[in-house]
């Protein structure tokens, strides 16, 4: 059945799967760290902090991964990521007595190394595998791919608390080092050899994008995971424990089903924002669901300032901001891969998830000093910010007639 579907459908589907399998473990390990560290005494600052190394490396990988990948193909800095996962599961599976902090944040290091190789290989290959001015397509694939990696991170948060309820944390990370192991030699075997390499060669300067839609959709993205990261990270998981007095489990289970429903919005993101009436994403769609979402965290901080009760309020006012957030990354998602210059177009994306890098890495840190010097409202009141400045600078963005987006575009067929 396979071998009827066309090489670039076939070539989506071995991507896909790599990539769905990844982010498996990626969740899954996430999951255990906070799970055994959380077991051992340390507390939820802590607990985060050992991802700290996870979110600096994002930032320096997607900045010379995109360079990377256009020297040496998609196909190998995606191997390169498989491979590097592998590697950080491994670290992990070393004598109870050598697992320090040190140790593990090194581990991460080398995760978050490899989680971005692989979404930046992934992202930067539907450019290639879909033909030229196939809008409707481009965002469909984007929000299928990106959509069903947030929905399985989720999933992944349970399969690792399952594991280590079973497996204990050794045997968890090695049954998943060695499932991945299966995954990556069979990307090596099929993934296509020449994806994504730039027909010249790029010069290190091309790390930074020359494109002005570009830059401005990467700073409007540093700001939007920013004010997502801001108050969810560190902020929300410790007031649901420390405020709402929720169990751990509570908690963990609570921000996993989040991420699930998230992803199954972002997946769903073409039919809301109206693609089959012809309706594609610019740069003034960008901006208007930023506003919209910049209203969330504002409502949620004047509710909770004026003594409303905490717990309605905040799973509440989340779970819309989950869903606004899902159509705005969605949207950034595919305007990037269309703005993005085919050939190495792994610079133009590796630049943009750096600013995405970059973004989270600010929110972690912000998320933690602020919480801790002020409580909750005042990281509500950052978000709503960073949301804000996501929409001003989302107005400088190319419309529809300079984006090449008109006319309207039929879906039919696609």
């Amino acid at each position: 059945m396979l071998s009827e579907l066309s090489a670039s459908v076939r070539q989506y589907l071995l991507i896909t799967a790599n990539y769905w399998a990844f982010t498996l473990t990626d969740g899954a390990l996430r999951m255990l760290v906070v799970l055994h560290f959380h077991q051992l005494g340390y507390n939820p600052l802590q607990v985060a902090m050992l991802f700290l190394f996870y979110e600096i490396f994002g930032v320096v990988t997607n900045l010379f991964g995109g360079y990377l990948g256009a020297r040496i193909g998609l196909n190998r800095t995606m191997n390169l990521g498989l491979g590097l996962q592998v590697a950080a599961l491994l670290m992990l599976t070393v004598p109870a007595a050598l697992l320090s902090v040190p140790w593990v944040m090194a581990a991460q290091a080398l995760s978050g190394i490899a989680k971005d190789l692989n979404k930046m290989s992934a992202k930067s290959s539907l450019k290639l595998l879909i033909p030229d001015g196939a809008h409707a397509q481009l965002y469909r694939w984007v929000s299928l791919l990106t959509g069903s990696k947030n929905a399985l991170k989720g999933v992944g948060f349970f399969l690792g608390a399952a594991l280590l309820m079973t497996l204990q944390f050794r045997g968890a990370v090695l049954a998943m080092g060695v499932v991945l192991l299966g995954v990556w030699l069979g990307s090596v075997v099929y993934l296509r050899r020449d994806l994504g390499k730039a027909t010249g060669k790029p010069k290190f300067r091309d790390i930074f994008s020359k494109s002005r839609a570009i830059n401005l959709l990467s700073a409007a993205r540093l700001f939007l995971f920013g004010a997502r990261d801001v108050w969810f990270v560190v902020a929300l998981p410790v007031f649901l424990s420390e405020v709402l007095g929720w169990s751990f489990w509570w908690v963990g289970g609570f921000m996993a089903l989040w991420v699930i429903g998230y992803g199954g919005i972002q997946s769903l993101a073409p039919r809301i924002t109206g693609m089959r009436r012809g309706r594609i994403p610019d740069g003034r769609s960008a901006a208007l669901w930023a506003v919209a979402l910049s209203v969330v965290p504002g409502l949620i901080a004047l509710a909770l300032a004026h003594g409303y009760a905490p717990m309605p309020v905040v799973v509440g006012g989340l779970l819309v901001f989950g869903a606004l957030f899902a159509v705005n990354s969605a949207i950034h998602s595919f305007l990037i891969i269309f703005y993005a210059q085919a050939d190495g177009v792994s610079l133009d994306v590796g630049f943009y998830y750096m600013a995405n890098a970059l973004g989270r890495l600010l929110g972690t840190v912000l998320s933690g000093l602020i919480y801790q010097m002020a409580g909750l409202v005042p990281c509500l009141w950052t978000s709503a910010a960073f949301v804000g400045l996501a929409a001003v600078i989302s107005l400088a963005l190319p419309r529809r007639e300079s984006a090449g987006l008109d006319p309207p575009l039929t879906v039919d067929g696609d």
